[in-house]
């Protein structure tokens, strides 16, 4: 059940960054900015997206730990 949840939290994350990228991709190019602007929230997705799925293992590991 909480794989299940952490599938679906990093699908919700890959699909908020699809969305990004196409509203970036629709503004067009003004002066290289949306580029550089693109590159630094792939980065940060990418470093939430560790965070949320490191934290979503250990609260399975905890839920799996306690007593039925």
């Amino acid at each position: 059940m909480a794989a299940e949840a952490l599938n679906a939290a990093l699908d919700r994350l890959e699909q908020a960054l699809s969305r990004v990228e196409g509203a970036v991709s629709q503004q067009g190019n003004r002066g290289g900015e949306t580029a550089e602007e693109l590159a630094l929230l792939r980065v940060r997705h990418r470093k939430l997206k560790d965070t949320v799925a490191q934290e979503l293992r250990q609260l399975d590991l905890l839920l799996a730990g306690l007593p039925k």
